[in-house]
């Protein structure tokens, strides 16, 4: 796996890769706006994970995931460091 320097890095050749829509963080599921879909763990796999730790601030701090779903559709999602209040256990587990 390549290790990328910043975060708009890795985006950009993810892209190049296939990993087109953008996924968001949905309680128990991931959720792609533009498809309208929703995916439940057990319908995607992660399949790069890359950790961007900002200079000045915690606050920076972000994990970019490549994801696969079952279906083919191909995506990142781009989430912050921390504990998630509303998340499904078997999402945390997902994301580990």
């Amino acid at each position: 796996m390549k290790y990328y320097d910043t975060l708009i890095e890795a985006i950009n050749a993810l892209k190049l890769k296939g990993f087109t829509q953008d996924f968001n963080v949905k309680e128990d599921t991931i959720y792609c706006p533009v498809l309208k879909m929703n995916y439940k763990p057990k319908e995607f796999e992660i399949v790069e994970k890359h950790r961007f730790e900002g200079m000045s601030s915690v606050d920076d701090n972000s994990i970019l995931y490549a994801i696969s779903t079952k279906s083919g559709v191909k995506g990142l999602l781009v989430d912050s460091y921390g504990i998630y209040s509303s998340v499904s256990k078997e999402m945390l587990d997902k994301l580990k």
